[in-house]
């Protein structure tokens, strides 16, 4: 289970193990009243030349795992969602993604990906544009660039 949490990936790259995560004060699964330690997990995040380690909780009770990751960024994508915003909105002005070739087959993936949750999701004559669909799908609590 993923919970997310307001945190600085700066901090967590410099501090490492070291860094000051907040315990859950219970499992969100089962409610149980506490949580206990459950060791790191290394996730890579654009921008940092190593994986950060992200702390995760054991339920004693139910055994669930809770993994806290930054609140910036979507469950299994490494870019935060505003730099995916920017691009996409740079790429609907413009016409191009106007950044360095090395990632455009990622940002293609998200464009596309976007395109089809719009017309699974959203009604077929959507025309308020690419941008608030996108943050239209974010308040549905969906990832709209995800293919799942």
């Amino acid at each position: 289970m993923i919970h997310f949490v307001t945190v600085v990936l700066n901090d967590i790259f410099e501090q490492k193990r070291d860094f000051q995560w907040q315990c859950p004060e219970h499992c969100f699964k089962c409610k149980y009243y506490k949580v206990w330690g459950h060791g790191f997990v290394p996730r890579i995040f654009d921008g940092f030349s190593a994986p950060l380690l992200l702390k995760c909780y054991r339920c004693p009770n139910c055994g669930t795992v809770i993994t806290l990751r930054p609140k910036t960024h979507f469950s299994r994508i490494q870019s935060s969602i505003e730099t995916i915003r920017s691009l996409l909105q740079h790429r609907v002005k413009k016409g191009c993604w106007g950044v360095s070739a090395v990632f455009t087959s990622r940002f293609r993936h998200w464009h596309t990906n976007l395109r089809r949750r719009i017309k699974a999701y959203l009604t077929e004559q959507w025309s308020s544009g690419t941008i608030t669909a996108f943050d239209l799908l974010i308040t549905q609590g969906q990832v709209p660039v995800s293919k799942i």
